[in-house]
């Protein structure tokens, strides 16, 4: 019992439990959006760096 209301007082965070969590929850909301903004433009760079590699290729064969 005395475990439930030890978690209880955690996660209340001495009153300020809502703006902790929020603040928590914003945060890993933008992490992931900025890994995610990363990894699709990693991709894409990638993408791009294989088209001009082939292109180079072609300028230099003929």
């Amino acid at each position: 019992m005395e475990r439930d209301r030890w978690v209880g007082d955690f996660l209340a965070m001495g009153g300020y439990g809502a703006y902790v969590w929020s603040a928590f929850g914003v945060t890993a909301l933008a992490l992931v959006g900025l890994f995610g903004a990363s990894w699709s433009a990693s991709r894409r760079r990638a993408r791009e760096l294989e088209r001009w590699q082939r292109r180079v290729e072609s300028l230099d064969d003929g």
